[in-house]
């Protein structure tokens, strides 16, 4: 099966669903099956994006795709010293 990249927007509105189906009396796994997406990950997603709106989470992903530049280039900058 192909590995699929889920955008911050997709991600929560899947939470959400899977939210939903949990309500409902559905047990995770079942739900987390119903939204195309393994146990795991429903339990990794709602850890880093519980509670988020997507505004936020367009943010986080942001600062964190920054940050990972500018780690880069410290490390770069340090290693022609």
């Amino acid at each position: 099966m192909a590995k699929k990249t889920y955008t911050p927007e997709q991600i929560i509105n899947k939470l959400r669903e899977a939210e939903i189906h949990i309500n409902q009396g559905i047990p995770i796994a079942e739900a987390s099956r119903k939204i195309g997406i393994t146990q795991q990950t429903y339990y990794r997603w709602r850890k880093e994006y519980g509670g988020l709106r997507i505004e936020q989470a367009k943010k986080l992903k942001s600062l964190e795709k920054e940050n990972a530049r500018l780690k880069k280039l410290v490390a770069d900058l340090s290693l022609d010293n």
